[in-house]
């Protein structure tokens, strides 16, 4: 997590309150005053939404319409992503390139239904000012209307449908991907089945005047818990995926970083996109260095920057994420390394404090996600 400077005041998210009434341990993170973890601890947060299902304020994250005459089709000249292919209420993960082909920030793109074309993206809280200066100058000719007014809430976990579906009905029948309008008081929502631990869940933007009521309403379920962003992390590493400025950033491309599967077939052979030769020659031919999963023995975790060595102590990549995984019960990390050492099942270690810790390379996630497809 990245602290903000002391002289900077603090963002507070619509549920900044309530995180204090409920006991949360604030830090600075991304320019707000976010919960990392509340009384029951990390550990305790994570297995629960693994097993039940967790509330999580993301509220600190970028929203945005954009909306105007093949809003699709332009969105398409900055991401690899297909939006053009995009049915109405369906989602989809892209990423923000830069001409170099390197990841600026990495989104969710919904289309809306209704004309003219709209969008409804959601970015990085900390490069949303960077994204949404991006679109303005990048697509003047479109509109682009940051939702400052909107809070962002997830549910994620094996029963977060039964939890979500008690105060908005029909949301079981979504699947994963998809988003769809809601109402709750006579306020509008708008709901993505989607997430960020490799659990079934939601994302759900609602007005910021109604999204203390609307979380106090979800806790009262006997089986959702408030979750900080500790256990977040840790359950976004154990589901293999990518956090921006750590694991992707510009001086990785959606190949090398094990996205290639969010580039449509379209794209890849038209291109048209930042950064499309290169990423054209790297699907085509592979790509230099890869984004692995290590699983460590011992109980050690390798935290990012550690460097990551064969056997006989070459010094080959280094750890992007890494930390303890409350599922699995070991240190689990990810990073890069040349290619011919990233297959399944290499012997490498990770270099801690000097000494060497044995991994093995092992593919993600780690553990199985399970979202719900229909």
């Amino acid at each position: 997590m990245t602290d903000t400077p002391p002289s900077e005041p603090l963002s507070l998210t619509p549920l900044h309150a309530l995180h204090l009434r409920l006991g949360a341990r604030m830090s600075p993170f991304a320019g707000y005053d976010m919960p990392v973890q509340y009384p029951t601890g990390i550990l305790a947060e994570h297995l629960h939404t693994r097993a039940k299902a967790g509330l999580f304020d993301v509220s600190h994250m970028g929203q945005a319409i954009l909306e105007g005459s093949h809003a699709a089709q332009r969105l398409e000249t900055l991401v690899p992503g297909d939006i053009m292919g995009l049915a109405a209420g369906r989602t989809r993960y892209t990423q923000f390139l830069a001409d170099s082909g390197g990841i600026l920030d990495d989104l969710m793109v919904t289309r809306l239904p209704g004309s003219p074309e709209r969008l409804f993206i959601v970015c990085n809280a900390s490069m949303k000012a960077q994204d949404f200066a991006l679109l303005r100058e990048k697509l003047p000719e479109l509109t682009l209307d940051v939702l400052e007014d909107k809070a962002l809430i997830a549910v994620q976990g094996p029963l977060a449908a039964e939890v979500v579906e008690g105060l908005l009905p029909g949301v079981q029948s979504m699947t994963f991907m998809q988003g769809r309008e809601f109402e709750w008081r006579d306020s509008p929502l708008f709901v993505t089945r989607s997430g960020y631990t490799g659990e079934d869940g939601y994302e759900i933007s609602l007005p910021s005047s109604q999204a203390e009521v609307f979380a106090e309403r979800l806790l009262s379920h006997p089986d959702c818990l408030p979750v900080g962003l500790g256990a977040r992390d840790s359950l976004r590493l154990e589901a293999g995926l990518c956090l921006y400025g750590h694991d992707i950033d510009t001086t990785t491309d959606p190949v090398e970083a094990g996205l290639s599967w969010s580039i449509g077939k379209r794209r890849r052979e038209q291109g048209g996109f930042p950064g499309a030769a290169r990423i054209q020659t790297a699907l085509a031919e592979g790509p230099k260095r890869m984004r692995i999963g290590l699983m460590l023995e011992g109980r050690a975790p390798a935290r990012e920057g550690a460097e990551i060595a064969t056997l006989d102590g070459t010094i080959v990549g280094a750890v992007t994420s890494g930390g303890f995984a409350p599922s699995l019960g070991r240190p689990i990390a990810m990073g890069y390394v040349p290619r011919e050492f990233a297959a399944a099942g290499a012997q490498l270690a990770t270099l801690v404090r000097g000494k060497a810790l044995p991994a093995r390379v092992t593919k993600t996630p780690f553990t199985p996600n399970r979202y719900f497809k229909g």
